[in-house]
């Protein structure tokens, strides 16, 4: 009996005992998408990290994050963090301080190349109009319920990339951060499941046949000069977008400049790859089932893949707009590469083109929208931080 009594105390005492119905139901979604990653991935590099953060933070007695120390009107308790800080906490503030995602961004201008954009300054205007997403969203959660705050930072998810959503989260909505940052690299990673469907009904067969003339080549003066203009005119017209668009640019300059090859190289692989691995285990951790199964998060997800929806809705209109005005000269296809999926949406582009012309050869012609789609993420939530923080 003492035996059995011990085995009894010891189970009472350890995490076991405290499971409940909804932390069930979180392993299952965390099943579902270490399933996706793993298996079928989809992104593994942010849903993997992002989904054990999940997991560690469902574990009952882990005591790992503490989202009452971040979400209190105050800001952060930083007295209770320090007494009752676990590692996710301290991870967290990289969110919370809004230092991960710029930083990430300066990784992806490492790694971008910006001369499709250069060669072809038509490509911005579709970046532009993918941008539609982004405020048929911001509409459509405030029909709903949302407050203004709440609707900007859903509506960014039409922009297609996690890294905005989560800056623009943190600052205007962060107790709606699990939901959005979720539905953010969900989306990101159904790119090529979600977007062909909408290319394919919003243009004719005949336009997506359409070949391009190949771009002009690039000099390396234009490639210097690209990202300091960028960032002065943004960064001038729109203050609030500088974090984004600064450091977006500040990589690039990296990459292109060719006296800073070490700095290129760090800012695109170790730095960009560490951040990942802090971002997606921080985000995940917010994913508690206190904040997580809630009938709203249900809505922001649809409310997400209604954005990016209507994002790609956006950049094909103006695409066939634009097919129109040149007389057939430009693949309206490319118009769906407008939203910050980079290299993802480019490369749907290629495959959709192709599949009605072997011949045609759409991604060089869709990096620009792709790209120019990445400033115009970085734009729109410039413009939700000034009007709305």
């Amino acid at each position: 009996m003492d035996f059995i009594k011990e085995i009894g105390s010891i189970f009472s005492s350890s995490g076991f005992g405290d499971v409940t119905h909804k932390e069930l139901i979180m392993y299952v979604i965390v099943a579902v998408l270490f399933y996706l990653a793993i298996v079928k991935k989809f992104e593994p590099l942010l849903l993997l990290p992002i989904a054990f953060g999940m997991l560690l933070a469902n574990l009952p007695l882990g005591e790992v994050y503490h989202s009452d120390i971040f979400l209190n009107k105050e800001g952060i308790d930083w007295k209770a963090l320090a007494h009752d800080g676990g590692l996710l906490d301290y991870l967290y503030l990289g969110v919370k301080l809004g230092i991960y995602p710029p930083l990430i961004f300066m990784g992806v201008g490492a790694m971008t190349d910006f001369s499709p954009l250069i060669a072809n300054p038509k490509s911005i205007l579709l970046g532009a109009a993918a941008q539609f997403g982004v405020f048929v969203a911001f509409i459509g959660a405030l029909l709903i319920g949302f407050t203004v705050a709440e609707a900007a930072s859903i509506g960014i998810l039409g922009g297609a990339y996690g890294p905005t959503a989560i800056y623009v989260t943190k600052t205007l909505a962060p107790r709606l951060l699990p939901a959005i940052a979720i539905a953010a690299y969900s989306y990101m990673a159904l790119v090529p499941f979600v977007q062909p469907p909408i290319m394919k009904a919003f243009t004719s067969k005949k336009n997506r046949a359409i070949v391009m003339d190949q771009l002009r080549p690039v000099s390396k003066g234009e490639q210097v000069v690209f990202p300091i203009v960028v960032t002065l005119i943004t960064c001038l017209i729109l203050p609030a977008a500088t974090p984004l668009v600064g450091m977006l640019m500040l990589g690039n300059l990296f990459k292109v400049s060719g006296v800073t090859e070490r700095l290129s190289k760090t800012a695109g692989n170790e730095l960009i790859n560490i951040l990942t691995i802090l971002l997606g285990v921080s985000v995940g951790a917010t994913c508690n089932a206190e904040n997580f199964l809630k009938a709203e998060t249900l809505y922001i997800i649809g409310l997400g893949l209604c954005a990016f929806a209507f994002a790609t809705f956006g950049g094909i209109i103006f695409g066939n707009f634009m097919c129109w005005i040149t007389k057939g000269k430009i693949n309206p296809l490319i118009g769906s590469a407008g939203v910050s999926a980079v290299p993802m949406a480019a490369r749907v582009v290629q495959v959709v083109g192709q599949k009605e012309n072997p011949s045609n050869f759409l991604l060089m012609h869709a990096m620009g929208p792709n790209v120019a789609g990445v400033i115009g993420s970085a734009v729109a939530a410039g413009v939700f931080l000034s009007l709305f923080q």
